[in-house]
């Protein structure tokens, strides 16, 4: 248990600032359309990139320190690794879709958008990760817990395209990546609703704290199973941060973008006459997309 407060201690302090300055919401809606990505977001991703390189010598530390037999040994760790395992995949993606779901029956704009920008930033963050985890090449630590820079070029691409598959994508953490992308993505969301209901800004920080406090557990999992080292969870906590950022603020700023439009094309409705239906709901596609707007 100390070491696992050793590990956790550093990381707490590196995310739960970040908590009240992400939850303060995104750009108005009626500022200008912007880029999606932009210069000052490939220099805030090259330093992330650069910290990981300098980060070697933590990532055998906290390597070796996890696979400790009293720490692998604790029952209490061992569920709550599983737990929040999950919680990375696929429970953001089951309850992404279940929101959904619910938003467009009780035709609440609210929930629909918040599934809508939680799916797109999962979706734009684990593109991105999946991408670079084949390309880096890098082994996890339960190939070699002494050798934290195991990358080599296209390493991680399938056994048949020529790679060694998945035991050589551990760069970035795809679970850390999800969770912190549904965090970012959620808290701002929350934050407007807040500033809409005139409620105290508490809230904001609240949330934030308990959404991002989540996404590191799921991080720690991924580092207890030896599935990760711990360069893999920051930088899989810098782009799944940074993709449900980005992404509820362009939302917000470009309503018309065609992807958003079309997620909520299909409206549903009450069944009448004799419209195609299935236990009274009848699916009526829209031929005309449009944004979600309003609450």
């Amino acid at each position: 248990m100390r070491r696992l407060a050793f590990l956790v201690l550093p990381l707490t302090l590196v995310t739960a600032p970040l908590a009240p300055v992400l939850a303060q919401g995104s750009d108005s809606t009626n500022a200008r359309p912007v880029a999606f990505f932009t210069y000052r977001d490939a220099v805030l991703l090259g330093i992330f990139a650069a910290g990981t390189l300098a980060m070697d010598p933590l990532d055998r530390h906290f390597a070796s320190q996890l696979q400790d037999s009293t720490t692998q040994n604790n029952r209490f760790l061992r569920q709550g690794s599983t737990f929040f395992r999950l919680m990375g995949q696929p429970a953001p993606q089951i309850i992404g879709l279940g929101l959904y779901g619910v938003g467009r029956l009780t035709h609440s704009k609210r929930l629909t958008r918040l599934a809508v920008d939680g799916s797109e930033a999962m979706l734009l963050s684990t593109l991105a990760t999946t991408t670079i985890k084949v390309l880096a090449g890098r082994a996890r630590p339960v190939v070699d817990t002494t050798k934290a820079l195991g990358f080599k070029f296209g390493r991680g691409l399938p056994h048949f395209l020529g790679g060694k598959g998945t035991l050589y994508q551990s760069f970035p953490s795809g679970h850390a990546t999800t969770a912190f992308a549904v965090a970012s993505a959620s808290t701002a969301e929350f934050s407007r609703w807040v500033d809409q209901w005139h409620a105290s800004p508490a809230w904001k920080y609240g949330v934030g704290t308990v959404l991002y406090g989540g996404a590191t557990l799921v991080g720690l999992s991924r580092m207890y199973n030896n599935a990760h080292w711990a360069s893999d969870v920051l930088a899989g906590a810098a782009i799944g941060t940074f993709a449900g950022i980005k992404t509820v603020r362009y939302n917000y700023r470009n309503p018309t973008n065609k992807l958003e439009r079309w997620l909520v094309a299909v409206q549903v409705v009450p069944a009448q006459g004799d419209s195609p239906s299935y236990l009274g709901v009848s699916l009526t596609p829209s031929l005309e997309p449009r944004p979600i707007v309003g609450h």
